[in-house]
């Protein structure tokens, strides 16, 4: 209905903003909300409208992209797709995403006291190979490596994880495609969520330069943490 198609471009262009100024947010914020929005939205068309946004950001913050990272992290996220891609429909993806969200609650509790999760090759790869595992299956690939970068510049942690979700949603359409869940009619869906990808990246750019005077670190935090919270209550309410 037009209700809710007007909805889904409110929710998609506040989690588009969101992830223009943090660096991601438009997966987990957009995932449980559409779906109660339209079950159909999620994951493919979301996916998709994701991918437009991150050429956006890659193509706003290409001089933040460390290319030595994501010669780590893109592997893991290869490896974490295909894993994905074997388990999916053969497990069931609410209580993962629960279970994770729980372990992101924590992860963010132990940063919040100081804890440093060190940016090394090991890190780079198990958090893409978790994020790589999440996406496809539960729409919170973003927060795992959020908190890698917790502590890098605004520009750095925009668009190398903008450059790392290019290659990972093209990954996870092709999972889902190979699953058999992702054909034209996702790409109409996702044509129906573009006007709140590009009000919400328009809308980022004055909340990006707000992140980088010492908020940014604080927003990864606090963007994991809904995430978090977002999927543990969908798994306790359903």
């Amino acid at each position: 209905s037009l209700a809710s198609g007007f909805l889904a471009i409110v929710v998609t262009a506040l989690g588009s903003a969101l992830q223009g100024a943090v660096g991601f947010g438009l997966g987990p914020l957009g995932a449980p909300l559409l779906m109660l929005i339209d079950p159909r939205l999620v994951p493919g068309p979301l996916l998709l409208a994701a991918m437009i946004l991150t050429v956006l950001m890659t193509k706003r913050d290409w001089h933040g992209v460390r290319f030595r990272d994501l010669g780590w992290a893109i592997p893991g996220r290869i490896v974490g797709t295909a894993a994905a891609v074997v388990f999916l429909g053969a497990i069931s993806t609410d209580r993962l995403a629960a279970v994770v969200g729980l372990l992101i609650l924590v992860a963010v509790a132990l940063s919040a006291t100081g804890l440093r999760l060190a940016l090394t090759p090991r890190s780079l790869l198990g958090s893409g190979a978790v994020s790589g595992f999440l996406a496809p299956l539960t729409s919170i690939g973003g927060p795992t490596m959020g908190l890698v970068y917790q502590h890098e510049r605004g520009d750095v942690v925009r668009g190398t994880l903008s450059a790392f979700f290019i290659v990972g949603t093209v990954l996870s359409i092709a999972g889902l495609r190979v699953a058999g869940r992702f054909g034209v009619e996702e790409v109409r869906l996702a044509l129906v969520l573009m006007p709140g990808v590009l009000a919400g990246y328009l809308l980022s750019g004055p909340a990006a330069r707000l992140m980088d005077r010492g908020w940014l670190r604080p927003a990864i935090l606090a963007t994991s943490a809904l995430a978090a919270v977002l999927v543990v209550a969908k798994y306790l309410f359903r």
